[in-house]
């Protein structure tokens, strides 16, 4: 007998807290603060678009330093790509200067 009490007061006791539970949450989290916390999550911004090698040849300092950057994994894509031929094509006609002497 006494087993049979317990179940019932834990039924009963479920039963109240649930009910309690839908009874106060508008109180607990009013209807349009839960829609705000329930909304989409905000779409991740844009990446900007890769700077040109043409912008590299004229900034070779920051190529250098896009392509160190490049070796360490922090950045990567188009922008490494376009630093290291803007580089490339710098040594190549310093290389080119230096043996023909123009």
């Amino acid at each position: 007998m006494t087993h049979g009490k317990t179940i019932i007061i834990v039924l009963v006791t479920l039963i109240i807290g649930f009910g309690a539970g839908f009874l106060l949450r508008p109180v607990i989290a009013p209807p349009e603060h839960a829609a705000i916390v329930a909304g989409p999550a905000p779409a991740p911004p844009a990446p900007a678009e890769p700077r040109g090698k043409q912008y590299f040849a004229a900034h070779l300092d920051e190529a250098r330093q896009v392509l160190t950057k490049c070796a360490e994994g922090s950045v990567r894509g188009n922008e490494c790509f376009n630093a290291e031929m803007a580089v490339t094509e710098s040594d190549g006609r310093a290389r080119h200067k230096r043996f023909f002497g123009n």
